[in-house]
């Protein structure tokens, strides 16, 4: 499969044609102030203005450089005519009730993927909100529980595509506000949509670096999740790279059972998983005091049981970390069924009573599909797994009819 080419590292140049055709201007957005800074030099112009750029795209909503009026008039029309900002295009929005947004974004090559906002309390102007960002198209992870592995894998998303999921997000409660009012909404962000974060390493550390510019959106470090489902490796690069919140989507106690549910597991198990963490934790770092969120998600007489528990708690002795259990969303054929409330409840209280701080995570944005392992919606099955898999949920009702 032929690949879309991301943006270029930090390290790599910009490169600027003074005769460019206006059909393929340089898009600035997802940019990082080193690689903006050599873009304005490469067009004559003085570093510092990526700074000023910057704060326009990010802490003003403004894509049209006439606006940007710290800009000398003779830049605004270079910046007109060679570059633009442009964020993916929404084709599909749908509001919640209970608050929770979703967007559902064309990308380059016509390929669709989701973005989730979810307010902690909408009635409260200034409350949390949190953004839950896709990094890729698809997932090649095909983890069992989760509609959004059945669609296969398409691509990486360019860090443009990444941080203009939180850019639209932002301006979605900013319509018909003036710049100089314009305000970013959005408190936290996760990345947990669709794909591995880190499968589409560089693209997703530029973005979330975006995120805590203080030139951009200036996010807390402890605001910004990425989440795991247990890429090892690159676990080992995050925490030299870039110091932000992790979470690990565990979903299993032992490795036999987490074999069958994240099948990333049979190549990094979970000796390897639990190592890279608490290094992750433990760093040597003083000012990276910090703990590991777990995601664990709960299917009935699968994974619920009082022994799946206590093997979960033998398994983060020494671990700092609290526990996110979650309420398994149904998708249409799903192999499982939703924990009862009752076991959720009993499952908790043996986390708790071992000294874990652990929540039952609140579903929401049921009614538009935008609930954890729903991010799947209308996009578009190129790779066919999900052909496949219905196809082999068929054959498997029509052997239990015939039987």
């Amino acid at each position: 499969m032929t690949k879309i080419p991301m943006q270029p590292a930090d390290s790599a140049p910009v490169t600027y044609n003074p005769n460019q055709d206006t059909h393929t201007k340089t898009n600035i957005l997802g940019m990082s102030q080193q690689q903006l800074g050599e873009y304005f030099k490469q067009i004559g112009e003085k570093p510092f203005r990526a700074t000023q750029v910057m704060k326009w795209i990010y802490q003003h909503g403004v894509t049209d450089f006439e606006q940007m009026t710290n800009l000398s008039k003779a830049l605004r029309e270079k910046l007109s005519a060679q570059a633009c900002v442009e964020a993916p295009e929404v084709v599909h929005k749908e509001f919640s009730e209970d608050g929770t947004r979703k967007w559902v974004f064309k990308v380059a090559g016509g390929s669709l993927v989701e973005t989730v906002l979810i307010p902690a309390d909408d009635s409260k102007v200034n409350g949390r909100k949190t953004l839950c960002i896709s990094s890729q198209v698809g997932c090649a992870l095909d983890c069992s529980f989760c509609s959004t592995g059945k669609q296969g894998f398409e691509r990486d998303l360019t860090p443009a595509e990444i941080i203009g999921q939180l850019w639209v997000a932002n301006a979605s409660y900013m319509e018909g506000v003036d710049s100089s009012e314009w305000q970013n909404n959005v408190t936290n962000v996760v990345m947990m949509g669709m794909g591995e974060p880190l499968l589409n390493y560089k693209p997703v550390v530029s973005a979330m670096s975006l995120m805590l510019s203080d030139h951009a959106y200036g996010l807390s470090k402890r605001r910004v999740t990425l989440s795991t489902s247990g890429v090892v490796p690159r676990m080992y690069d995050l925490y030299k790279d870039i110091d932000v919140a992790l979470a690990i989507s565990l979903h299993a106690p032992n490795d036999e059972l987490r074999n069958e549910l994240v099948p990333i597991n049979k190549k990094y198990p979970l000796s390897e998983l639990i190592a890279a963490a608490k290094a992750y934790v433990h760093d040597n770092n003083p000012r990276h005091k910090k703990h590991v969120t777990i995601e664990y998600v709960m299917l009935a007489g699968v994974n619920d049981s009082d022994e799946h528990a206590h093997q979960l708690v033998q398994l983060l002795e020494g671990l700092p970390s609290k526990i996110n259990l979650i309420p398994f969303n149904p998708f249409p054929h799903a192999p499982y069924d939703r924990s009862s409330n009752n076991r959720i409840h009993a499952f908790s209280n043996i986390l708790n009573n071992a000294g874990f701080v652990c929540t039952i995570r609140q579903t929401r944005g049921d009614d538009i599909d935008a609930a954890c392992g729903q991010l799947v919606g209308q996009v578009a099955d190129r790779t066919r797994r999900s052909a496949k898999w219905q196809q082999s949920i068929k054959s498997r009702q029509a052997e239990q009819e015939a039987n």
